[in-house]
């Protein structure tokens, strides 16, 4: 099978380029107002930009890859699905305006919709999310056959394809429309920050804040990775892009290699649930919650210090436990003499345009107007800075939003499949039959149902980014807890919190088996490592929907009681999986820190004067009775 040369490469990179650079720039003309575009239209524009691309970037199948075979294919995928895309263009106002009346090409250019969605979530996403939805969009053709509650009166295809397609049901539904407009918005921002040196300049920070701490190439791993991935929308890309640098310093340091491993694949999926951005699935949140974005950000800012600072809790005490010391020389091993104050003033348009994105959303703009002048920011910024605009300036802007396009495709995949998943529970009724078989199994006790729900999460969660994850446990999973009265904010708060630590989940843990293979460590070791590194992540949502006061959801007094209660629990958590507080602890010990931590984090004044206590006394027991444990080596 014959391969295409080098010149033809060039030029088909060249071209996607510039396609990327028009599909973004197209979205920012949209978003700020230069070009007016209806909701539909923009929609359906979006999908067939980002499909275009992505059938261009992405083979047929590996083996494929660089064949002209694989060429003659995707041609082939791009115009068919040019040619659907611009049928419904056409006809979008017709059917909108005559009441949903169809004709036969309709049909046939939403069936094509279809079938090109299906194939886009499996080459952007995988074929997990490929299969799940297959599964969904099959339901209404055989629920008139299965048995009780998931039994249906039965769907023509006709209807079933109309309806996905020609409407604001399915496709083209509101997780489609969330990344025409905020996602790829802030992925262009993300894209932009990278090409001007913002990576850099948060690794010189953290590097900079840890200095001469005891584990500080880890702690500078906490801070980068969770700094880099709230704005990567991927936990595993998140750990394929940081991790190259932070793992080899960790090993460096003292660290094992699977717990190098596990220490990024953790940081990086914390990046996913600390604001303003969380990976992009805290605006698609606002918009099926029915809130402010500001509302949504200010509940999940707690629960994410603690998961950042539960990881610096273990990494220190592993530290403390392999008795790796504080070093002085600089963890990239050359001198860098430059004090933080100098590295913080090189990076003031990185700081200038973060604190533009958050005050302006405080303020009541849209984020993606938000991102708009914080982008402007950086770029004013760097000329001031710089002194001169040239080629250099350009290029990088340039090539942010092409990056940034490019970036996008893959979320936009999952987003259309999404709409098919959303669309199918919405017209069948599926999503309240699901709900009520949790409901079922629980016999209406809550724990039970937080647990079912937990499981189901963490499974269709396995193998996704963070969006398509949150997205399909929006629609099938959340709406379990609401019907068992859980607030609608914090029931999507927790199955999205189970959704990207699927990331670290053994079996499918994506993030985890990234890490292991930079580490070169065991990728099971390294994904049961992280698990336990992250046991925190595992208990703080059912602590959340028992307290409100950590989604800051309570009364002045019940809020910060939750503060400092948490920050103690997360503690005692981290001795507990560590097994090491200043020397190592025996089974019971460990198992009373752990018994602790969990009457620290489920709200309460009775549990958590119980925790604080035990605490103390385990806390005075391991300073005044060291002989009972065995000593650090």
């Amino acid at each position: 099978m014959s391969r295409i040369q080098l010149p033809e490469l060039f030029r088909k990179e060249v071209a996607i380029a510039v396609a990327a650079f028009g599909f973004g720039a197209y979205h920012l003309f949209v978003v700020s107002g230069v070009l007016s575009v209806s909701t539909m239209p923009m929609r359906i524009t979006h999908l067939m930009l980002a499909f275009c691309l992505l059938f261009a970037l992405k083979p047929v199948t590996r083996k494929l890859e660089g064949t002209r075979l694989n060429l003659i294919l995707n041609a082939g995928l791009i115009l068919a699905t040019v040619a659907a895309c611009a049928w419904l263009l056409h006809r979008w106002k017709p059917i909108a305006f005559s009441g949903g009346i169809t004709q036969a090409e309709d049909f046939y250019a939403g069936f094509l919709i279809l079938i090109l969605v299906f194939e886009a979530a499996r080459r952007g996403v995988g074929l997990i999310l490929a299969s799940i939805t297959f599964v969904f969009f099959c339901y209404p053709f055989v629920s008139e056959f299965l048995p009780g509650v998931l039994e249906g009166r039965g769907y023509s295809l006709n209807r079933i394809v109309l309806v996905l397609t020609t409407g604001t049901q399915g496709v083209f539904g509101i997780p489609i429309g969330v990344a025409a407009t905020y996602i790829i918005v802030f992925t262009i921002f993300g894209s932009l920050l990278s090409r001007f040196g913002a990576g850099d300049f948060f690794f010189d920070v953290s590097v900079r804040l840890t200095h001469g701490l005891r584990a500080a190439s880890a702690k500078s791993a906490v801070l980068f990775s969770t700094l880099i991935g709230m704005v990567s929308g991927s936990a595993a890309g998140n750990v394929a892009v940081t991790g190259t640098v932070t793992i080899p310093i960790m090993k460096r340091e003292g660290y094992e290699p699977h717990q190098a491993g596990a220490i990024e694949a953790v940081a990086s999926t914390g990046g996913q649930l600390m604001p303003p951005v969380m990976g992009a699935a805290a605006f698609i949140m606002a918009e099926i919650v029915g809130v402010p974005y500001t509302e949504v950000m200010a509940t999940a800012i707690l629960p994410a210090l603690l998961f950042f600072g539960s990881a610096f809790f273990v990494v220190h005490l592993q530290a403390v436990k392999s008795n790796i010391l504080p070093r002085e020389a600089n963890p990239a091993g050359e001198v860098d003499r430059r004090s933080i104050w100098r590295v913080l003033f090189e990076g003031a348009p990185f700081i200038a345009s973060f604190g533009t994105l958050i005050t302006l959303m405080l303020i009541g703009y849209s984020p993606f107007m938000a991102s708009m002048w914080a982008m402007a920011a950086l770029l004013g910024l760097d000329i001031v800075w710089r002194r001169k605009i040239d080629w250099e300036f350009f290029e990088k802007v340039a090539g942010g939003i092409s990056e940034g396009a490019r970036g996008v495709v893959t979320i936009s995949a999952a987003c259309a499949a999404a709409g098919i998943i959303a669309g199918i529970l919405g017209v069948t009724g599926l999503g309240s039959k699901i709900a009520l078989l949790i409901d079922a199994a629980s016999n209406g006790y809550l724990f039970l149902a937080l647990f079912f729900t937990m499981i189901t999460s963490i499974v269709l969660g396995m193998g996704l980014p963070t969006t398509a994850a949150y997205l399909i446990l929006a629609t099938v999973v959340a709406p379990a807890l609401v019907r068992m009265d859980v607030p609608v904010l914090t029931a999507h708060f927790f199955v999205f919190y189970y959704g990207c630590i699927s990331t670290i989940t053994p079996p499918v843990a994506l993030a985890s088996y990234v890490a292991g293979g930079i580490a070169g460590a065991n990728i099971n070791k390294v994904g049961w490592t992280a698990a336990a590194y992250a046991i925190t992540s595992f208990v703080l949502p059912f602590a959340f929907v028992y307290g409100p006061g950590l989604l800051l959801q309570d009364s002045i007094t019940n809020n910060t009681a939750a503060v400092v209660t948490g920050f103690a629990g997360i503690a005692a958590f981290a001795i507990a999986v560590i097994g090491c507080f200043t020397s190592k602890l025996t089974l019971p010990m460990r198992a009373a820190f752990g018994v602790a931590g969990l009457c620290l984090l489920f709200q309460g004044w009775i549990t958590a004067g119980i925790g604080a206590i035990l605490l103390v006394m385990l806390i005075a027991a391991d300073r005044t009775f060291p002989r009972q444990t065995q000593n650090i080596r």
